[in-house]
């Protein structure tokens, strides 16, 4: 059963203050499973005010000491982490081992940024005239509001805190409805860690009315938000309007294209685990695969094998390697986009349908033969269905493979370097990996170009995209 949820404003737990909630369901079985409430506008003036008195103290807080307190943090949710995983797991629906790996790799995502932001540095400009000193210094923004998504509930709501908090900001997050408990237990490793009340607030609501009424306020100073295309491009520019600074994280719709130099079967293996990982709801999820014509049938072969072989279920059996989609939602756009494939003459190598009446479970699919104006070519899938398309040369597929306007993420498999470092130069995307999954690190910045967005979470970008330049030209006297 699902752990009480509430919301988190000024250091304390609290119900919405008019009692609204929404159910909480479990995928795998389709029922409710809890309530999660929704904060109401006076919830979210407390949680505004909280982090305006938050930010006068945090960022007077050494950089040293805050680090030590993040560090506090990210130990107790490896700690914590069999139990984080399995509410993971119990509400969005991934494989227990995944719930598991996104929780200890947000632990890894506190411990970057408490010592990043110990790294905060400026510099002296020598300056044109005797007794001046021209100084440059990095000052935390202020008060953020972050907005994360139900698909990694926890690795994504922990890149918006972590770059916020070691910066020096203060941070209202609004985590997603249909995956809330594990958000709370992330929430709770920094109250127990002992982060000073209004550093930190949670609220959950009705997300329109949330945005509307925190983005335009003049306490928050930065917004980030990971999310869709079109709930992105209405954020950003609700945030210009109001001149706030924004980091958009948006969709993707990721091409593969695998060389005829490469080693097709050993391609298949890492590109079928990139594919069906989370049941394909990744933005970064390979989503349209380029198979040289040399190698396709031993790729689709290979590759249609892995998938047949995948053991779909409830993520907390055992041995579960794909659970079911977040939502039904989810199952009727595989549904459409699959039909629409089939209509227009693709074929179906396996799978193609949904699983039982129980839950949200969809068969992992390969479609081959996918015509050009097949919906699932244009169309963020994000789901379990992977279009097998051939190509004959390199400017070909290229020019294929940038044609939409999405730039996340983007792959390649080749065992020439000369290719290699092509199209490393020639994709039109924020993040390239060649030859293996080599992306979201906490290291490494993880962002978009095109309408995939702009600004980047992860690497010293997470942690710059909170921070102001300050200019000091000092004369003595």
């Amino acid at each position: 059963m699902q752990q009480q949820v509430a919301l988190y404003i000024n250091g304390e737990w609290c119900q919405a203050s008019d009692g609204r909630t929404a159910d909480v369901v479990n995928p795998a079985t389709a029922k409710v499973i809890g309530k999660v409430p929704l904060a109401s506008q006076a919830d979210l003036d407390r949680a505004l005010a909280a982090a305006e008195a938050g930010f006068k103290v945090w960022r007077k807080t050494s950089a040293y000491d805050r680090s030590k307190l993040l560090r506090k943090a990210a130990q107790l949710l490896r700690e914590r982490a069999d139990d984080v995983a399995r509410l993971i797991t119990l509400e969005q629906g991934k494989p227990l081992a995944e719930g598991k790996l996104e929780t200890l790799t947000s632990a890894d995502v506190i411990d970057w940024f408490a010592e990043e932001g110990r790294r905060a540095y400026g510099r002296v400009i020598p300056a044109r005239m005797e007794g001046v000193r021209q100084i440059v210094t990095s000052e935390p923004i202020g008060p953020v509001a972050g907005f994360s998504p139900w698909n990694f509930p926890v690795s994504q709501a922990v890149r918006k805190i972590g770059g916020a908090l070691g910066a020096g900001c203060s941070i209202i997050i609004k985590p997603p409805e249909e995956t809330p408990s594990s958000c709370v237990e992330l929430i709770r490793v920094f109250h127990d860690a002992g982060l000073p009340p209004g550093v930190l607030n949670m609220v959950f609501g009705v997300p329109a009315e949330i945005s509307s009424y925190l983005v335009p306020s003049p306490i928050i100073r930065k917004v980030s938000f990971t999310g869709s295309v079109p709930v992105g491009k209405h954020l950003g520019a609700l945030s210009a309007q109001h001149m706030k600074r924004s980091t958009m994280e948006l969709g993707g719709h990721a091409p593969l294209i695998v060389f005829e130099d490469a080693d097709p079967a050993a391609a298949a293996g890492v590109a079928a685990a990139m594919k069906f990982r989370n049941a394909g709801q990744v933005c970064v999820s390979p989503s349209r695969f380029f198979i040289h014509e040399k190698v396709y049938d031993s790729f689709v072969g290979r590759f249609t094998d892995i998938v047949k072989s995948l053991k779909v279920g409830d993520g907390l059996e055992p041995g579960t390697q794909m659970g079911p989609l977040a939502n039904s939602r989810r199952v009727d756009a595989m549904e459409r986009l699959v039909g629409d494939a089939v209509e227009r003459g693709a074929k179906i190598a396996t799978g193609g349908n949904r699983i039982g009446n129980q839950g949200y479970f969809f068969e992992p699919t390969v479609l081959t033969d996918v015509p050009p104006d097949a919906r699932l070519l244009h169309e963020e899938p994000f789901g379990p269905v992977a279009p097998m398309l051939r190509f004959t040369n390199f400017d070909e597929v290229m020019t294929e493979a940038n044609s939409l306007p999405f730039g996340l993420a983007a792959y390649a498999f080749t065992r020439s370097a000369k290719t290699a470092n092509a199209v490393a130069d020639g994709f039109e995307s924020g993040m390239v990996s060649i030859n293996h999954a080599g992306l979201a690190l906490p290291e490494t910045p993880f962002g978009g170009i095109k309408d995939s967005g702009y600004g980047s979470e992860g690497g010293i970008e997470g942690l710059d995209a909170y921070l102001v330049t300050k200019f000091v030209s000092h004369l003595g006297t």
